[in-house]
């Protein structure tokens, strides 16, 4: 399997401000890539350079084939982009819209009508295609903007955490549209904060912070590094809870940590349900009542907890430095 795109060591500063320190990356043809990190990690700083809308201080870069240092326009040729905004004109319709991007790509009157239609349609957008993006919805105007990105049918495909603001329904129709892509045979770098995003679709996941790459793998990969799975139990008396917390230390794989207030026992469990059932059973066995029990698996703050020491939201030293690229 060749590689659609290809990062070698690049670097971008802004001052003291480090957005790429050394990073590279392969995402192979045909898959699809999850650039996971917090605000600020440098998602949208890769995005912009593989694109050629930014210039990296070194290092090197190839997309669909194509050198991005030395052969831009042939790269912008290859590939489409959806950034973090919705990059449409709220003064014309949907369909008006995307005959533009097709001009734009020069190709021709009849042929960027008719790939309008076919989009509009695909995206449900007919209904609306008369209308001025003005009166879109926010979710509609992301369907509009993907669709722009996908005018010129390109090999390799940017999306620059493309569902952030939408509602779970708007999220949901989002994925389905790239994964029908990705089946199609579409590259995808993919930027996200969400790892349910990331494990939904990617089929690696690389993670950085700060500029640099700190962890990659599959989405269970990268769960398994934070304890993989945990048993919660709230213990319904308070008084008890010493007691349950000992109880619980036989069935899990680590030391549980408690929460007086909540009443909560959290252990690190290697069997899933099994050790679920036994949890309830070691405490059933000495009485002990409980509210509330559930396994849960790490979430994306427990990731970067583990990996980074700081939550996805926490770090706002470089939260606004993929912000300060985009403006330049």
């Amino acid at each position: 399997m060749t590689d659609a795109v290809v990062a070698r060591d690049l670097v971008k500063k802004y001052g003291d401000v480090t957005a790429l320190g050394g990073l590279s990356l392969t995402v192979p043809a045909g898959t699809v890539l999850g650039l996971l990190g917090p605000n600020g990690a440098g998602k949208t700083t890769t995005v912009r350079v593989l694109t050629t809308l930014l210039q990296p201080d070194s290092g090197s870069a190839e997309v669909a084939g194509v050198d991005v240092l030395s052969h831009p326009r042939e790269v912008r040729h290859r590939i489409g982009l959806s950034g973090q905004y919705a990059a449409v004109d709220d003064y014309l319709n949907g369909r008006e819209n995307l005959e533009m991007v097709g001009n734009l790509y020069h190709l021709g009157r009849k042929q960027s009508k008719l790939r309008a239609v076919e989009l509009l349609e695909r995206f449900n957008l007919s209904d609306a295609a008369s209308r001025p993006v003005k009166t879109y919805s926010g979710g509609m105007r992301r369907r509009l903007d993907l669709a722009g990105a996908l005018v010129a049918d390109p090999s390799v495909l940017f999306l620059d955490e493309p569902t952030t603001g939408l509602d779970p329904r708007g999220r949901n129709d989002m994925w389905e549209v790239i994964r029908e892509l990705v089946a199609g045979g579409t590259t995808l770098l993919l930027t996200t904060q969400y790892m349910e995003e990331a494990e939904q679709l990617a089929h690696n996941i690389v993670v950085i912070d700060r500029g640099k790459i700190i962890a990659e793998g599959t989405a269970d990969q990268l769960k398994s590094q934070v304890g993989g799975e945990r048993l919660e139990v709230v213990v319904a008396d308070p008084t008890r809870l010493s007691e349950a917390r000992e109880l619980l230390v036989r069935v899990g794989t680590g030391d549980p940590s408690t929460d007086e207030h909540t009443r909560t026992i959290s252990v690190p469990v290697g069997t899933g349900t099994a050790s679920l059932i036994e949890g309830l059973r070691e405490l059933d066995g000495a009485g002990i009542a409980v509210s509330d029990v559930a396994l849960r698996r790490p979430t994306l703050d427990d990731v970067f907890l583990t990996l980074t020491g700081h939550m996805a939201e926490d770090d706002q030293s470089t939260a606004s430095d993929d912000n300060k690229v985009a403006a330049r």
